[in-house]
């Protein structure tokens, strides 16, 4: 059985970011790189629906060690993809990538002091053993995205599709779109049919919050022209993570004025009784993620009459398209429900401690990135209010600063402990002052967080900087122990009931 001091799970944006900063602060070490699929880019390369794009500026969601040269800042799926194959490419990580190795079962052994993997391939079971288990597979199937149920909708004549399962040889010129969804992947699915559709429909039970950005980043070309590539590009990101922590904390302490703002902006796009009707939320800003657009490309297509947006529900779907609960009935040759992703935790890896199942709800969460009472296992879940990368490179930082603590001490395991006064600690979810659907239906299968540090997932880059990237590892939390010494006792698996 082959043995890695670490072994990544996933080879998307976060996975390969995680190998890069591997090689730059571990040298020595070894880490392989486990993939489902076959083919490196995680979302770049699975969704494949016209007009697929970033939903952060590329200056945020690039890597910090490989600068963003396109000048389109909120890019396009293609050349994400392209960005994060050239980022293994050039350092050698797609040979160190296990391609159709979809991981099913990760045992922990106190007394061998490491994890053995269990990976289909092919049919085929293969193990792996390693020291540290990173995970980075992302947090929603790649099986099937979620589609509620739709009464009458296996009478429907037309063609059914899912954004994230988008058939290659679909044709939509000249035929009547309906897109069954408002978040940002019907609001980049609508402009980007709307040009060859006879007509494009975006059906929503409730508005979304919606702000335009130009598609370039206008001081990003001023410093690059001025200064070398890399301080470019650090400065620009540093600027665009300070203005968006702004606008964060403004939802937070000023909602109402921050909603006035962006209604403003949208009225001025589409008319006071347009956004009355259709893009004015009953939340406050931030309560759910904003929907960005580029160029404002939706309100173009609205404004030419090409899209347009519908607010009700569905009743049933007929042979000849969508009835609505007002009565209304909306034609369509093609269904497209934009209804969301089906999140899952941890890639639904079955894990388990000394031959005990783990239940991830029975745990807190160590710094939104480890498990209480789980030891050498960490895992990417990045930012709801930012760009994903931001948080997922300072895991991969965390895990490198253990990887390297643990070899210089000559030790093997680290567990996040509770303490004694912890066991009965206030809980609340991983995700909380946030309520998108896709988020309220997996809760209840994630960790919790605690009332104080370390046991919070905080979702502020800037104090995560501290906390993640500064703070000691010795920190009274962290137990650091040999097999056959004491830290699994020390550390239930579960918290107290």
């Amino acid at each position: 059985m082959e043995h890695y001091d670490v072994i990544i799970v996933g080879a998307g944006l976060s996975g390969i970011g995680a190998a890069r900063q591997l090689q730059d602060k571990c040298p020595g070490r070894t880490f392989l790189i486990l993939e489902a699929r076959e083919a490196i880019g995680g979302t770049w390369d699975l969704f494949r629906y016209p007009g697929i794009r970033s939903d952060s500026d590329m200056y945020t969601m690039g890597y910090d060690s490989k600068p963003w040269l396109n000048p389109k800042a909120i890019a396009d799926g293609p050349s994400i993809l392209a960005y994060v194959r050239e980022a293994a490419a050039e350092r050698g990580i797609d040979r160190l990538i296990r391609f159709r190795h979809k991981v099913r079962e990760a045992e922990w052994s106190s007394a061998e002091g490491r994890w053995t993997i269990t990976a289909d391939h092919e049919g085929e079971a293969r193990k792996y053993a390693c020291g540290m288990l990173f995970v980075c597979s992302g947090y929603y199937s790649y099986d099937h995205g979620h589609t509620p149920h739709f009464e009458g909708l296996e009478t429907f004549a037309g063609k059914v599709v899912h954004p994230q399962h988008w058939p290659e040889d679909l044709d939509y010129s000249g035929k009547r779109v309906v897109i069954i969804g408002s978040g940002a992947t019907a609001m980049t699915l609508v402009p980007s049919m709307a040009a060859k559709a006879a007509k494009v429909t975006m059906l929503q039970r409730s508005p979304t919050y919606v702000v335009s950005l130009p598609s370039q980043d206008i001081v990003a070309r001023w410093l690059r022209r001025l200064l070398p590539e890399q301080l470019a590009y650090r400065i620009t990101r540093w600027k665009n993570v300070m203005f968006q922590r702004y606008v964060y904390q403004q939802t937070r302490v000023n909602p109402d004025k921050v909603r006035n703002k962006l209604l403003g902006m949208l009225r001025k796009a589409l008319g006071p009784e347009l956004v009355a009707k259709h893009f004015t939320p009953s939340y406050k800003p931030w309560d759910q993620r904003l929907c960005l657009v580029p160029d404002g490309d939706l309100f173009k297509a609205i404004r030419s009459g090409k899209a347009d947006v519908v607010t009700d529900q569905v009743a049933r779907i007929t042979p000849d398209g969508i009835e609505l609960a007002s009565g209304q009935k909306l034609p369509a040759d093609i269904i497209v429900t934009a209804t969301g992703l089906d999140l899952i935790v941890l890639g639904n890896i079955a894990f388990e401690v000394d031959d005990r199942p783990i239940s991830f709800p029975n745990t807190y969460s160590y710094k939104g990135m480890m498990f209480s009472g789980v030891p050498n296992l960490v895992y990417t879940l990045g930012y709801i209010n930012a760009s994903w990368t931001l948080r997922s490179e300072l895991v991969a930082e965390f895990v490198c600063r253990l990887v390297n603590h643990l070899h210089a001490k000559g030790l093997r395991q680290c567990t996040p402990t509770l303490r004694a006064n912890e066991q009965q600690m206030p809980e609340r979810a991983l995700i909380d002052d946030f309520s998108p659907g896709y988020i309220r239906r997996a809760i209840d299968r994630m960790a919790r967080q605690g009332d104080h540090e370390p046991w919070v997932n905080t979702q502020n880059y800037l104090l995560d900087r501290k906390t993640i990237r500064e703070a000691p590892l010795e920190d009274g939390v962290l137990v650091f122990s040999n097999p056959g010494e004491s830290a699994s006792s020390a550390a239930p698996v579960s918290r107290a009931a």
